[in-house]
């Protein structure tokens, strides 16, 4: 009688504690999925498929609850972005499953909601855990697909029969560089936490987990971010424009590479090309006589003359089109000549004044018009 009241109690003891630490495993932190944009990544995985433990070793400590909302949870968390995807579980209650392992969901284009429909199905654990069987179907789950595959394995790592990483290296031989793993090992067992970490170094591209690390929103939400997307790129920023500084090098107002008489002494007055012009109505039609309202402007070019005595000049004369060239290659050259002796009256010396006349083949302005015409009347000063 006593041994039957010391073995019931123990048996009491026994589900009070298992009772406890249940309530106490399925203690779940808060969670409100990140909302990943769209536009901001691309998605890594073309596939994935999650393998979910259902075997009878998640009942104790409330694992199955956390193995759960972790599906949940991501589920929520990864944006549909036209991945193909699957859910295979392995090890049920014969209630939910009389399967060894059966895929639940996909495969096919990857809905949220449509996975959660799915895996609502499995609502209690059982049997033992047949994860080589699991991996082994994985291969025909995957086949035909093409591009790249995240294996999701969600397990405590306990009482796994088979040859788990022999399925693991096979499924890894046959999709190569495609395929990459990402065991996450639910509870804290240490012998489940090696199997699982060696599943993940079988795969080289994936990497291990714990179901504590994913179960909050951070947490998650970088899972999420290194398993399924890539950031893009932001779209480069267009240089500013190269602006090449224009020089000036004679400070006449006309830059230099659009300056055909550089060295144009300091208050010359010019021409749009830059060079030293006498006014450019400073002779009329059909004449070479200077105006008297001319004379202040040859008066400066006298000056500037005086401050630069090492400077030489060339007076070139210039006509309009009306006429002949021959008439008109004189009258330019008289204009020339003109100028000349204007300067010389000023007191400059005549052997510092060159005369050339070119009539009018270098005209600065149309001859279609008096305005134009006007203009071609001049006499360019070149220094030398």
């Amino acid at each position: 009688m006593r041994l039957l009241t010391k073995s019931l109690l123990t048996f009491i003891a026994f589900l009070f504690l298992f009772g406890c630490a249940t309530k106490q495993m399925s203690t779940l932190p808060s969670f409100e999925a990140k909302q990943f944009d769209k536009n901001m990544y691309s998605s890594k995985v073309d596939n994935f498929l999650i393998l979910f433990d259902a075997s009878s070793s998640m009942a104790l400590y409330g694992k199955f609850d956390v193995a759960r909302a972790l599906v949940y949870r991501m589920n929520e968390t990864i944006p549909e972005m036209g991945q193909t995807a699957g859910l295979r579980s392995f090890g049920h209650s014969p209630r939910v499953s009389k399967n060894d392992t059966e895929l639940f969901y996909g495969m096919e284009k990857y809905f949220s909601h449509n996975l959660e429909n799915n895996f609502e199905k499995i609502t209690e654990p059982g049997g033992f855990s047949p994860l080589y069987k699991a991996l082994h179907e994985a291969e025909t789950d995957l086949k035909g697909l093409s591009g790249n595959t995240a294996l999701i394995i969600i397990s405590d790592g306990l009482d796994l029969p088979g040859d788990v990483l022999a399925s693991a290296k096979g499924l890894k031989e046959l999709y190569g560089d495609s395929i990459c793993f990402y065991p996450i090992l639910v509870g804290d067992a240490k012998d489940g936490e090696i199997l699982l970490k060696k599943i993940a170094g079988i795969g080289e591209c994936g990497f291990f987990s714990t179901a504590d690390e994913l179960l909050t929103s951070s947490g998650m939400a970088n899972f999420v971010e290194k398993v399924f997307l890539d950031k893009k790129t932001a779209p480069a920023t267009p240089a500013a424009p190269v602006v090449k500084m224009k020089k000036d090098s004679d400070k006449d107002g006309v830059y230099d590479e659009d300056d055909q008489c550089p060295g144009t002494p300091a208050g010359a007055a010019v021409n749009p090309v830059g060079c030293w012009v006498l006014d450019n109505v400073l002779f009329d039609f059909n004449k070479d006589v200077i105006k008297p309202v001319a004379y202040p402007l040859l008066d400066n070019v006298a000056r500037i003359l005086e401050q630069n005595p090492a400077m030489g000049v060339e007076l070139q004369g210039h006509c309009d089109n009306v006429g002949t060239a021959e008439y008109n290659m004189g009258l330019s050259m008289r204009r020339a000549r003109a100028v000349k002796n204007y300067l010389i009256g000023k007191g400059i010396l005549k052997n510092r004044m060159a005369t050339e006349g070119f009539g009018f083949t270098k005209p600065v302005a149309l001859n279609g018009t008096e305005a134009g015409r006007a203009l071609n009347r001049r006499v360019e000063i070149h220094p030398y």
